[in-house]
């Protein structure tokens, strides 16, 4: 797998362009095991900004991320990126040793993100599919690697 994840990388590095976006703005849908509400807001061609409203283990998370963008296989409207940022998250889990008992944790972490997005031409329209791995650093201590999604955005 983690050949895999290297290769993918690589692959996108050797074709990407400077020229990456064609939205200032994207408002929408983030659908996956954490599922929410997403908004970009690009700083320049290729520097993007990340908000992320999220539900999951009976609370919510806000991250914020960092994004570096560009051009996926010189196709225009397809674009890759990646980038990093951090989370703070509120979560109440039932604990497994109970029916009664809900384990309550205030999270914060870092956060990673690899994806690919494509902006339609003839509708203010993105859909992008990433992968958003976690590392919680304080309250429940642990790593998680199925943050993945797919995003439907409104794009302006």
């Amino acid at each position: 797998m983690k050949k895999l994840i290297i290769a993918t990388i690589l692959i996108f590095f050797a074709v990407s362009h400077s020229n990456a976006q064609s939205y200032n703005t994207g408002i929408g849908l983030r659908g996956g095991f954490f599922s929410g509400v997403t908004v970009k807001h690009f700083l320049d061609q290729k520097n993007a900004l990340e908000g992320i409203l999220s539900t999951r283990w009976g609370g919510f998370n806000v991250t914020g991320l960092y994004e570096v963008h560009n051009q996926a296989f010189n196709v225009p409207g397809l674009n890759w990126y990646y980038g990093a940022g951090g989370h703070i998250g509120f979560w109440n889990e039932k604990n497994a040793s109970s029916n009664y008992n809900y384990d309550n944790y205030t999270i914060i972490g870092v956060d990673a993100i690899l994806g690919i997005e494509y902006n339609f031409a003839e509708v203010p329209l993105n859909i992008g599919i990433d992968w958003k791995p976690i590392l919680n650093l304080i309250g429940n201590d642990s790593f998680g690697g199925d943050g993945g999604a797919i995003s439907i955005r409104y794009i302006f």
